[in-house]
């Protein structure tokens, strides 16, 4: 079969080979370039649905912490943007730890007869609707807050203000917590498929020189996968930052800001699927430019991770 593929592609005539070759670039540049087209089309129709509200409010929309639709109308987006900030960051710090395990576990440690279920399985977590999260997150994860985890908490750091008030289930604390879960199947998968292109040389040149497993695994493997890591990282916080339904059943509904995570809260996402089918022409405006302010979040996330992967690929490249 080979020297039949080697003698077809010796006998294509030179102009179909270049024909094919200019097709198949103009297709490629087509879609890359209707990809970018389509983003900026939603950040246009986004501005001209905000533009009221930008008109309104200026700046000052992203400090206002009032969101009053009663005349004068006030809105100001501070809460929404403090609840999404603080409720993605606590799913970061109890996500990545366990999805760094995961992917550690299936690509270094796991039998051969255990790796390709649990793959399977961590795999089918992430296809899990996000509605479903929240009903697990009202009917399980919240009593077991409520009645186990939060109140031991409060008895073992109850002197930090950030554990302080009464722990009641739904609140910013468990949105994070559900977050957290949700996050885990996306930053393991990534994180797995980056720790498996670590070249084999690379384990075998540390066992060679006398480490042990953890500590070729963690010099090795894991520095030479940082940057899939981090970039895995990156994925899961931007699904964090938008994630609506379960965040909107879990974590109390509440348009305030306030250090206890036990307090009930509100982010982006979760204030504009509650209020977007009854708001009137002003806070409709308003809405739109919540929108608006999440989507440049998210465009700053990405920002942030090109900088990070190339500082990270700088690194490597002056410690080689």
């Amino acid at each position: 079969m080979l020297p039949f593929r080697i003698a077809w592609g010796r006998g294509r005539h030179p102009a179909a080979a270049t024909l094919g070759d200019s097709l198949f670039q103009w297709l490629s540049s087509g879609v890359a370039l209707a990809l970018i087209g389509l983003l900026i089309l939603i950040a246009i129709v986004l501005f001209v649905g905000a533009e009221e509200s930008l008109r309104r409010f200026g700046v000052g929309f992203l400090s206002g912490a009032i969101w009053d639709p009663v005349p004068p109308e006030v809105f100001g987006a501070a809460p929404f943007v403090y609840g999404t900030l603080v409720t993605s960051a606590l799913a970061l710090l109890f996500g990545v730890p366990i999805s760094l395990g995961i992917a550690i576990f299936l690509s270094e440690l796991a039998p051969p007869w255990l790796r390709i279920p649990l793959t399977y399985l961590v795999e089918l977590l992430a296809a899990v609707p996000s509605v479903v999260y929240g009903l697990w997150g009202i009917f399980v994860l919240a009593p077991a807050m409520r009645n186990v985890v939060e109140p031991w908490v409060q008895g073992s750091f109850g002197f930090l203000p950030i554990f302080g008030g009464t722990p009641i289930g739904t609140d910013k604390f468990t949105a994070g917590v559900i977050l957290a879960v949700m996050i885990i199947p996306t930053i393991s998968a990534v994180s797995r498929e980056a720790l498996l292109a670590v070249p084999q040389s690379q384990r075998e040149a540390a066992l060679s020189l006398g480490a042990t497993r953890w500590e070729t695994t963690r010099l090795a493997v894991l520095r030479y996968a940082r940057a899939g890591i981090f970039g895995s990282i990156v994925l899961g916080l931007g699904r964090a930052v938008g994630e609506t339904m379960a965040v909107t059943m879990t974590i109390g509904n509440r348009n305030a800001i306030s250090v206890s995570l036990f307090d009930q809260g509100q982010t982006i996402a979760s204030w504009i699927a509650n209020n977007f089918t009854e708001a009137g022409p002003l806070e409709l405006s308003a809405l739109i430019e919540l929108g608006l302010v999440l989507m440049l979040m998210s465009l700053l996330i990405n920002i942030f991770a090109r900088v990070m992967v190339r500082r990270v690929l700088r690194r490597e490249e002056l410690a080689a």
